[in-house]
């Protein structure tokens, strides 16, 4: 066999040996927790809170408003260079 010819066999030997080293796809994310159905009560949780003055002392928690209308608004740009 002529040397260019196997120069280019071990070429591709060590590139396949390196493809079969990669992992074929990473690993899936664990599932969430399911979605709530309409109408069923949230869970209890708690957030940093924050006022156009500043971070509240106290985290925010859904148990506090119980029995009232609470809408969540998430501005992820907000006081970011976003």
């Amino acid at each position: 066999m002529p040397a260019h010819n196997k120069d280019i066999v071990v070429v591709m030997t060590l590139v396949l040996a390196a493809l079969m080293q990669q992992p074929a796809a990473p690993p899936a994310p664990p599932p969430g927790p399911p979605a709530l159905e309409v109408g069923v009560v949230a869970p209890d949780f708690a957030i940093p809170g924050a006022t156009r003055y500043g971070t509240l002392k106290n985290p925010v928690r859904l148990s506090n408003y119980k029995g009232k209308t609470v809408v969540l608004a998430f501005f992820f740009k907000a006081r970011t260079r976003g």
